[in-house]
């Protein structure tokens, strides 16, 4: 019960924090860089994807443990649109009883940064 507790708080924090996040200043900052580096920046800042709150992953510190680990993806998700698909949160997509927000459906990222984050976790 408190395990279903905890998974229930985190998952809120994180979507909270992701929706508090501005838009216009993580674009203005990600101006010049690539892709995969803009895709790691709001991977790992807490203020938009918060991945780290859940996945480990190689460069995260302090990584949490409700979701899987986000390691050998091409592996994966061969069809990196499938890998677009799960993290914009495409219903037939969803694994039952999972605590991953469907981060584009209730619009918390943008399509853009969405395919930013898979750019960056497509090379772990």
């Amino acid at each position: 019960m408190l395990k279903s507790k905890t998974k229930q708080l985190l998952t809120a924090l994180a979507f909270s924090t992701a929706i508090m996040a501005s838009p216009m200043a993580a674009n203005a900052a990600d101006k010049g860089m690539s892709s995969v580096e803009a895709g790691k920046k709001i991977a790992f800042s807490k203020k938009k994807g918060n991945c780290l709150a859940c996945h480990a992953m190689q460069g995260g510190a302090m990584a949490g443990n409700i979701g899987p680990a986000l390691i050998a993806m091409k592996l994966r998700f061969p069809d990196k649109q499938k890998l677009v698909d799960k993290v914009w949160g495409k219903l037939d997509l969803q694994v039952p009883n999972s605590m991953m927000p469907p981060f584009g459906r209730n619009e918390v990222l943008t399509d853009a940064d969405i395919n930013k984050i898979v750019d960056f976790i497509y090379t772990l």
